[in-house]
Parts: structure tokens; C-alpha cells; sequence
């Protein structure tokens, strides 16, 4: 397996994502079903990452057609961008991480919840690293550097904080720069920045590349953190019951399959990142569950509200469909 072939599949799954293409063209009709769905024609937006193998295990085994339903999936590169659809109803559901909907919900720009959870973190899932050779080998070492996140204040920059805390430093003690993960390796390389936190695939490309982790931001201080999910509008649940059950059941099936059958996982991540096969078989994932941990969401909250990355404090209960559990 080459290097040069995995981060060119990374860079081909980038570029889908920051353009939007995706699997369909969003045919989302409301034609009611012999069942009493409100909608049988679905768009759900994917983010281009491991998360996402729910949804394409439950179309590869025909969990959607058992319930009725046509799913259609549009790329997306974050949960942001699409809120004009999903306010509007033409697109459905999403995948989005747990920063991201509680900082939209924050906002006032959309009322959400998590219809389905995906993962939690696992011990290098996401890391802080620096280039080989580097002077910088601990947390403590990186006061005064510069580290690269893919977006400022979300959950990059979250999880690395605690650690640089516990290492003694404060948040402000380090500088955060926004580099999109396809370009961090380079930026690492040239010194644009002193260290960058990458998450996988990249960070064992990273790896693979010299470059060497000094902070494993899914393990110690920040285990088990909830990473993301599968997200809805409060409005889109009032509106389509039926169809949200359904699809619920659909998703759960798949994401069951996807906790304890790794082989499932693998067989999909290819069909929708653009990664090659070899180097999906060779990330470490995180925990795919049925329900996520209440008390790590609660955690994850705290931490973006002691931050000032979110205003109001958050009620980690609140952020859940009925149905998610």
C-alpha cells in the first residue's frame, strides 16, 4: 500500500466534499405509501468519513426498501452548509458531529436533535502531531506553537485543549490556525504550522509519513467522547412520524451491524470517501453503538460551554429524538 495512493483517495473524498457532489440528486417527494409514511423519497446529507457506513450498510442490505423507503445521499462537507435544506424540508436528515449541532442550536440558526448515534472515540481515532524530527514531544511543549484544526473552535480544538490543560498550559497558551485536513500534512512539513490535529484516515497517513503523535486526543482525559451522529430538525420529526420511525429502524439495524462486523464497515467506506480499500481495512475506528453515552455527551458540552465556543449551557438529554433513546 502506498502512501502517495492513500492520500490521494483523502484528497479525491476532500474535494467531494467541499463541492457537494454526492450519490443522488435529492428527489425528496412526500407521495404518502401504502404504510402511512409521510414521505417515502429521502435526501440525507454524508459526510465523507467512517461515521457515515451506517447508512450505506442499510442500503447494500435493503433495510431502507424493507421500510418503504428511497434513500438518496447528497456529500457534504459540514452540517453548516446545509441548514438552508434542511430548514426548508428538501433535505431530510445528516451527519453531523456533536460540536456542530450543539453549536447550530446555539446559534438560533436551526432546532436539532440526534435521530441516530454513530461513534464514540477510541484510543487514536484523532491526534496531535508534528513533524519528524520535531523538538516539541510533549503537550507541555507546545506552549507558544502554532497547531493546525480543520475548523476553529469545534472539536478539534476542544479535545486538545483539555489535554494541553492537563499538561498545565492554558487554551490561550497555544495558537489554533483553521487547515483543512487534506492540506495540514503539507502545512506540517513546510513549518506553517508547529503541529496539527488530524483525525483518521489522515492521522495514519500521517503517521505513515514520519510524522509522529504526541497527543492522543480520544484516549486519557477525553476517552469515549461522543463523535457524531446521524441529525434532524424538532420540525422534521412533527412532520413525518412514520417516516422517521422507519428510517430510525432502518439505520439501527445497520448501525448494530456496523458495532460488532468490522468486514461490513470496510466493504462500504470506499463506495462514498473515495478512499482506497486497503487503506479503510487499515484505520482505527472508533466504537460504533446503538445509544451514546449521556454522561460523555454532558462532558463534551461542558467543555464547548467552558470554552465560550457555545453560549448556553447545554442539557445533554435535550439534544436527543425520543426514539435515539
Amino acid at each position: 500500500m502506498k502512501l502517495a495512493r492513500i492520500v490521494a483517495g483523502m484528497a479525491i473524498a476532500a474535494t467531494l466534499a467541499a463541492c457537494g457532489g454526492g450519490g443522488g440528486s435529492g428527489a425528496t417527494g412526500a407521495t404518502a405509501s401504502a404504510g402511512g409514511l409521510e414521505k417515502t423519497q429521502l435526501l440525507i446529507g454524508v459526510v465523507p468519513v467512517p461515521s457515515s457506513a451506517s447508512l450505506f450498510i442499510a442500503e447494500k442490505r435493503g433495510f431502507f426498501k424493507e421500510e418503504g423507503l428511497t434513500v438518496k445521499t447528497e456529500i457534504i462537507q459540514a452540517p453548516q452548509a446545509v441548514m438552508p435544506k434542511i430548514l426548508n424540508g428538501s433535505m431530510d436528515a445528516f451527519m453531523t458531529s456533536y460540536v456542530a449541532l450543539m453549536t447550530i442550536n446555539d446559534s438560533g440558526a436551526a432546532k436539532l436533535k440526534i435521530f441516530q448515534h454513530s461513534q464514540e472515540a477510541a484510543p487514536n481515532v484523532a491526534g496531535v502531531v508534528v513533524a519528524k524530527g520535531s523538538p516539541i514531544k510533549t503537550a507541555a511543549d507546545l506552549k507558544g506553537k502554532t497547531i493546525a484544526v480543520n475548523v476553529l473552535k469545534a472539536l478539534g480544538q476542544t479535545l486538545t485543549n483539555a489535554h494541553v490543560q492537563e499538561a498545565g498550559l492554558k487554551p490561550e497558551d497555544v495558537k489554533y490556525v483553521p487547515v483543512p485536513f487534506a492540506d495540514q500534512l503539507s502545512a506540517l512539513s513546510s513549518g506553517q504550522v508547529d503541529a496539527a490535529w488530524l483525525v483518521e484516515p489522515f492521522l495514519t497517513a500521517a503517521k505513515k509519513s514520519g510524522a509522529t503523535q504526541i497527543i492522543d486526543t480520544t484516549d486519557g482525559v477525553t476517552a469515549g467522547v461522543p463523535i457524531d451522529g446521524w441529525g434532524v430538525s424538532e420540525d422534521w420529526l412533527a412532520k413525518n412520524p412514520k417516516t422517521a420511525a422507519a428510517l430510525h429502524r432502518a439505520l439501527s439495524k445497520a448501525q448494530q451491524i456496523a458495532s460488532t462486523d468490522r468486514k461490513a464497515i470496510d466493504e462500504v467506506v470506499p463506495t462514498y470517501t473515495q478512499i482506497p480499500a486497503e487503506a479503510a481495512a487499515a484505520m482505527t475506528l472508533g466504537r460504533f453503538s446503538l445509544q451514546a453515552d449521556k454522561a460523555g455527551v454532558q462532558k463534551l458540552a461542558d467543555l464547548l460551554h467552558g470554552y465560550g465556543y457555545i453560549k448556553a449551557k447545554v442539557d445533554a438529554a435535550q439534544l436527543f429524538a425520543p426514539m435515539s433513546g
